[in-house]
């Protein structure tokens, strides 16, 4: 297991619920395998998923856009991408900033913008969170170790 360490990172904003819940879901799969950083929109979100056992956090818009360049993994819902998301607490230069990563970005059909993904199931949270951590982010762990 002599691989090198994934970092992922998780954003979230509001109350981080969402991005505490993948993070309980990926230390639960990998454990200390992934290097998971916490890029909350706000204090509260950060503070949210720390408690979920993210390995380091940051909030606030620089460290969202001085951070994602240097992660291999960008996890989140829909409104990461969008300027002026979760009550404009996404900001343009955080949008860019991930949609413009190298980083694999695994995206969450979530959104409580004005935008609905067409094609996309319904299924509850924890069922997404599910197939995001085993059927895309297992693969590139494993591919790494």
């Amino acid at each position: 297991m002599g691989g090198v360490q994934k970092k992922v990172c998780v954003i979230d904003g509001q109350g981080g619920g969402i991005g505490s819940t993948i993070i309980k879901k990926i230390k639960e799969q990998f454990g200390e395998l992934v290097e998971i950083i916490a890029l909350g929109t706000n204090a509260i979100a950060t503070a949210q998923m720390l408690k979920a056992r993210a390995n380091r956090g940051a909030s606030g818009e620089n460290a969202i856009v001085q951070t994602v360049p240097r992660m291999d993994v960008v996890v989140g819902t829909l409104a990461i991408m969008l300027p002026h998301a979760m009550m404009g607490e996404v900001t343009p230069k955080m949008a860019a900033a991930v949609s413009g990563s190298r980083a694999i970005k695994l995206i969450l059909p979530i959104s409580q913008e004005n935008v609905d993904v067409i094609g996309v199931s319904d299924d509850p949270l924890p069922h997404l969170v599910d197939a995001l951590v085993t059927n895309h982010l297992k693969p590139l762990v494993d591919d790494t170790h």
